[in-house]
């Protein structure tokens, strides 16, 4: 019984201390642990104290200057339907009827022009704006221009809101825009977003000479938006709402804006001349990518490489060079054939700009004159007289009498001839141009519209004095 008493004693005893052991370093193993947790910082966040972009501002200033434009198309034919094909006829709902479509424009002066997109109010008969404070206008048309997608308007008011242009070249990757318009006709709608990328080309837009340097953003934007503003954080113009990459047709993460450097010079040769002076450098472009550095032993992944010179181009008068490296135009630097097609849709013809080139591992800069589309010519218009010089003519809007006295609907009075494509090509003192290329012309600036836009030669219809019609062909 002894015995048995002390192994009893004796296990109590060593349970005792074993749980005792135990209970110590558990104890211990926690007091290290609160001493490491004390050593590492808890910081509590309190979100106001965050910079965030404040958008109050540039949104609230900016979107009285967005408007909503409805253009109507009268007169659209509709699809044929089969009753057509097995009856002969055509159903009553199939009858050409009017056609309304809309989209935004933005007030770019007080006494109401607005610039919008071409493809919003294209092919319109009637087109009307309404304000953000829901006062609405019947809109004409100054000028609009398909190559860069940009149209002006102008209303009949004065004193409105509107938006200063901003400078677009100075837009940071990662910036933050805010994009205002009327997607689904949901009035004066803003998103927000970054800018996610500059000069990017859209090869899938239709036409044979397009300007693709657009400003890429995430701000949501949708049909609708189109002619709205992209507006940067001080609520200045930064580019025009244009299009969207999506499967859908709806918004799917990418935008597109014309920057306002383009937007500018676009609306202000509109306003003045009812055309775009398009300006050209006259070289071809090859982006430079590691394949291409190795094949012409470049040093460095950088600018834009001359793949060909014009003939008797602005470039080749200069003395640039096929091979030559486009680094900087007139001091801003470019590395892709949009970035460059940008700066120089910047310029009118006959502008000089300094363009700096990398030419056998040294940097090189040359002052180039630019020259039109149709080839290099000085247009001068001279205020007291009312006349326009180019091609060595002397040039005015027909007066009324003439056109009466000729029978004719519209015309340009050639009123003096000297040396150059017009006497080469045989037109004399007194001719009335009335078509090119078979399109009427009214005025000087539709005949430098059209002769910008061609691309070889021009076919002239006119009438002398004498009452004879005559057909003049002139090579461009």
């Amino acid at each position: 019984m002894k015995r048995y008493l002390i192994i009893l004693f004796s296990s109590v005893l060593i349970s005792a201390i074993t749980t005792l052991t135990i209970i110590k370093i558990t104890n211990t193993g926690s007091e290290r642990n609160n001493t490491a947790e004390t050593r590492v910082p808890i910081q509590k966040v309190n979100l106001s104290d965050q910079l965030y972009p404040d958008f109050t501002f540039a949104a609230e200033t900016a979107v009285k200057a967005v408007v909503h434009v409805k253009s109507i198309k009268s007169g659209v034919d509709q699809p044929y339907s089969i009753f057509d094909f097995f009856f002969g006829y055509r159903a009553p709902n199939t009858v050409p009827r009017d056609e309304t479509s809309a989209g935004s424009g933005v007030i770019i002066k007080p006494d109401g022009y607005i610039v919008t997109n071409n493809h919003v109010i294209e092919g319109a008969s009637e087109i009307s704006v309404t304000l953000e404070n829901n006062s609405s206008y019947k809109a004409k048309v100054i000028g609009a221009d398909p190559v860069t997608d940009i149209a002006l308007l102008k209303i009949d008011e004065q004193n409105l809101p509107y938006l200063g242009f901003g400078d677009s070249d100075a837009l940071r990757l990662g910036e933050w825009v805010i994009a205002i318009g009327n997607p689904y006709n949901l009035r004066s709608t803003i998103t927000a977003g970054i800018v996610s990328a500059k000069a990017r080309s859209m090869p899938a837009m239709p036409g044979e000479f397009k300007i693709e340097s657009f400003i890429q953003t995430d701000a949501a934007v949708n049909p609708g938006n189109s002619g709205g503003a992209l507006v940067n954080t001080r609520g200045e113009l930064v580019g025009i709402n244009t299009a969207i990459a999506s499967r859908t047709g709806a918004f799917s993460g990418y935008s597109f804006a014309v920057p306002s450097s383009i937007t500018r010079k676009v609306v202000e040769d509109l306003a003045d001349f009812g055309s775009v002076k398009r300006a050209l450098l006259g070289i071809s472009m090859q982006e430079i990518d590691n394949e291409l550095a190795r094949e012409k032993k470049l040093k460095e992944i950088r600018g834009v490489y001359i793949a060909e010179i014009s003939k008797g181009g602005a470039a080749e008068r200069a003395g640039l060079k096929a091979s030559d490296v486009i680094t900087s135009i007139n001091g801003i630097d470019v590395n892709s054939a949009p970035a460059v097609q940008e700066q120089i849709s910047k310029y009118r013809p006959n502008d000089k700009i300094k363009v700096e080139v990398v030419r056998d591992g040294k940097q090189k800069e040359f002052s180039v004159v630019l020259e039109s589309k149709g080839g290099t010519y000085a247009i001068n218009n001279d205020d007291k007289t009312g006349l326009t010089q180019f091609f060595g003519a002397s040039l005015k809007k027909a007066t009324k009498d003439s056109l009466k006295k000729y029978g004719i609907k519209s015309g340009v009075e050639v009123v003096a001839v000297q040396e150059g494509k017009f006497e080469n090509t045989g037109i004399k003192k007194g001719f009335i141009i009335t078509h090119i290329n078979q399109v009427p012309v009214d005025d000087v600036p539709d005949i430098i519209n059209i002769i910008q836009r061609s691309t070889r030669s021009l076919l002239i219809e006119g009438v002398y004095p004498d009452g004879s019609v005559v057909y003049y062909g002139m090579g461009i």
